[in-house]
């Protein structure tokens, strides 16, 4: 994999792109980097062409100031730059958490590029649990915290293998990433009301979420699979919201077995 930036603002990595070969594209979630990705690279590389990349505001990429930088669109938008400056015209989207919403944005904008998809804990339907109720007074503290424009770097994950949710190591190794006012605009867009309608999503989709999740309830990706017409979904057992580091086995195996068994329908 070989590292890159695009127009000083986004940090991203592929490999040897092949004509032949099927494109997938991973996005992380909130606090994160794509060096949450770097196991499944490894897994991946030698058979797809393989994209990561970080968020705006996140790791190696441009990190922005004021909490309208931070809404959804622009997220997808960034998405949408990288791949079409890669000249990649369709691919397979793989993304986890509030980069779940991300990939629903993009649908919204793009849809005729996503080939398939791929949700990993998504963050849906948020806007109705118990923690929007009390969060977003809390976020929109944001702006007293101070803002750090200079990109900062990634996490070693290796490092935090089998951290739970609430793992303070972890958290504050994402905090170093990101830093607290980015994370609080980011994550008050999660409690956004959700504005797609799952049900026009017509290509084929991958569902996956830990049972022990406790950041955003299983239950709302089980009624976000419902929605989806012919979507799979499968759940990991004995993992919380961290299913991208702490279940790549199951999640690569799952990945895998979802495009060989749509592959002719994707190429």
């Amino acid at each position: 994999m070989q590292e890159h930036t695009f127009e000083d603002r986004i940090y991203y990595r592929t490999n040897e792109f092949k004509l032949e070969r099927l494109t997938l594209v991973f996005a992380h979630g909130a606090s994160g980097s794509s060096s949450a990705w770097l196991p499944y690279e490894k897994i991946f590389e030698n058979k797809y062409n393989v994209l990561t990349y970080d968020i705006r505001g996140h790791g190696m990429s441009k990190k922005y100031k004021n909490y309208s930088d931070y809404e959804i669109k622009n997220f997808a938008n960034d998405l949408h730059d990288l791949v079409t400056y890669l000249k990649i015209p369709k691919f397979i989207l793989i993304s986890n958490s509030f980069a779940g919403l991300v990939a629903l944005q993009y649908l919204k904008s793009y849809r005729e590029t996503v080939i398939a998809n791929v949700f990993t804990s998504p963050e849906v339907y948020m806007n109705n649990s118990f923690l929007a109720k009390i969060a977003p007074p809390i976020l929109k503290t944001a702006k007293i915290f101070p803002f750090h424009p200079k990109p900062r770097g990634h996490v070693d994950y290796r490092k935090h293998i089998n951290s739970t949710d609430w793992d303070i190591k972890r958290n504050l190794a994402d905090l170093k990433n990101t830093t607290l006012r980015v994370l609080f605009y980011v994550l008050r867009q999660s409690f956004s009301p959700l504005e797609y309608d799952l049900k026009k999503i017509n290509t084929p989709t991958l569902i996956m979420h830990g049972e022990k999740d406790s950041m955003a309830p299983m239950k709302n990706a089980i009624r976000m699979h419902n929605e989806i017409k012919n979507s799979e979904f499968v759940s990991i057992p004995d993992v919380d919201h961290n299913t991208v580091h702490n279940a790549v086995k199951i999640m690569s195996s799952a990945i895998e077995s979802f495009i060989e068994k749509n592959k002719k329908n994707l190429l």
